[in-house]
């Protein structure tokens, strides 16, 4: 067999999922969980006793951490859930352009400008009025199975 055959595509990230399986007995309040293919803070968790044909079931009521529409779901306790990688990043607020996107500056120097403004009113309305009046602004995004989304504004002081 020759090198050539061997062909394979090379991709940007280092092929780490988007989440991971924990037990569903072992998920908690304030924890993560993904249910209907959306990653969800967890609110409330009960669970009811096992029944005549065996598994205790987990009811797991969840907020969509990018929507806020609530989600819930029933699993055996016994059963794996996927549980999303949540991240959150702080990045200092360069510029916001006309079409609602923001301009970052990430922790080495660089730029990104793949972000809309949040949707949430309340924050939205701080972003706009802090950076009409010059202030440095620090905003957090959280990540979790691809999307990203600006959750929370820190004022560090004016330019």
């Amino acid at each position: 067999m020759s090198d050539e055959e061997h062909h394979f595509e090379s991709k940007a990230d280092a092929g780490a999922s988007k989440t991971y399986p924990q037990q569903a007995g072992a998920i908690r309040k304030n924890g993560y969980i993904v249910i209907k293919a959306r990653p969800c803070k967890v609110v409330e968790v009960s669970t009811s006793k096992t029944g005549k044909h065996g598994h205790a079931k987990c009811h797991f009521v969840g907020i969509d951490i990018f929507n806020q529409k609530k989600l819930e779901d029933i699993v055996p306790s016994s059963h794996n859930c996927d549980v999303p990688h949540v991240t959150r990043t702080d990045y200092q607020l360069i510029d916001i352009s006309e079409d609602g996107f923001v301009s970052l500056l990430t922790e080495n120097g660089n730029t990104k400008d793949d972000l809309r403004l949040p949707t949430d009113d309340n924050l939205l309305s701080q972003i706009r009025e802090g950076f009409g009046e010059g202030k440095d602004l620090v905003v957090t995004v959280m990540s979790a199975m691809g999307e990203e989304q600006i959750c929370a504004l820190k004022d560090i002081g004016p330019k």
